[in-house]
């Protein structure tokens, strides 16, 4: 039986804070826990009205705190961004709060647009080929080997850890599968997204893939949005919120809170609106748990992954919580505990 993730991008529903989004996301990991998912990870973006955080590593502190065996992740840390030694930092920090239960995710991506990118990069010359170096320093301050001739070699990281993070490169995109196999990193693909080329890039991940100190095999997995209900019906009216966020997501809407089922009902569609909403529902899985199930173990099958991260962006709270419970319940989790 394949293992089942999170992932939650802890948006901030219409009508609420972003007190009570927080709120939501630690009940939902502490939720998610006891119904036996593996991991939960939580991703990093930038300046959106709708989000209600942009550090990851310190949402997955509090959430650590607050569960007890799940694994906590970032999915990912927009590392191009940022310092490697700063990064390896924070996680040896989490890893030595939280041993054996963390993970760090990377991403290339910018997680924002352009000005929010030149915010976070100010005063830096950043070159995105530098980024497998950036992997390579990261690993080496984890383990405290950066090779001899490193500029930074015999550098030590705090604190020292004898459970070092698991190490994830995250793309949608053949370049980080291509990376993630030179590096001998762990590799998720987020197939919700939409890029093509999702299973070539997994296949070339999975054949080209060299050993390294972390990993002796390629470890593989794919993220993809799958809404659950009891009805076929019910789950396709949750799943309109999900259509709309992300209409306005590519039309370049700064939306101040994930739509509600009753706004995406109400809001005027034209007809290339809702042939794009329907292109992207072939790549959402949607229904009863028995499709839901049969989709994400069809999915698993397509990418050879080892493991499936399931994101249902859900406006209601119980809804969300009732989804992923379904989902446990036909994939027995509890019992794989």
């Amino acid at each position: 039986m394949i293992k089942l993730g999170i992932l939650d991008q802890s948006h901030i529903g219409e009508g609420q804070q972003a007190a009570d989004a927080l709120a939501d996301t630690t009940r939902l990991a502490q939720e998610v826990e006891k119904l036996g998912y593996s991991r939960y990870w939580i991703s990093e973006h930038h300046a959106g009205k709708m989000l209600s955080f942009s550090t990851p590593e310190i949402l997955i502190a509090h959430l650590a705190n607050a569960t007890e065996r799940i694994r906590l992740g970032s999915g990912g840390v927009m590392l191009p961004h940022y310092s490697a030694y700063k990064v390896a930092e924070n996680f040896k920090l989490l890893a030595a709060l939280y041993p054996g239960r963390i993970d760090a995710g990377f991403g290339r991506a910018p997680g924002g647009m352009p000005l929010a990118t030149r915010a976070l990069q100010e005063n830096k010359f950043v070159d995105i080929n530098k980024y497998p170096q950036q992997i390579m320093d990261f690993v080496g301050y984890l383990n405290g080997k950066l090779p001899e001739g490193h500029p930074f070699s015999g550098l030590h990281a705090a604190p020292s850890i004898s459970q070092p993070p698991e190490v994830w490169l995250l793309g949608s995109s053949f370049e980080s599968a291509r990376i993630a196999a030179q590096l001998g990193t762990a590799f998720a693909f987020a197939q919700f997204f939409g890029t093509p080329g999702g299973e070539t890039a997994m296949k070339h991940y999975q054949e080209h893939f060299q050993p390294s100190p972390s990993n002796d095999r390629p470890k593989s997995m794919v993220a993809a949005l799958a809404i659950c209900a009891d009805t076929e019906e019910e789950a396709n009216q949750l799943a309109l919120s999900t259509d709309l966020f992300f209409l306005l997501l590519e039309n370049g809407v700064d939306q101040h809170g994930f739509p509600s089922v009753q706004t995406a009902l109400d809001y005027p569609y034209t007809e290339n609106d809702l042939y794009r909403i329907n292109r992207a529902r072939e790549r959402r899985i949607i229904g009863t748990p028995d499709q839901v199930k049969a989709g994400l173990l069809r999915l698993a099958e397509q990418y050879q992954a080892d493991e499936v991260l399931v994101m249902s962006s859900i406006h209601n709270f119980e809804a969300r919580v009732k989804s992923y419970r379904l989902l446990a319940e036909a994939f027995g989790l509890s019992n794989h505990q």
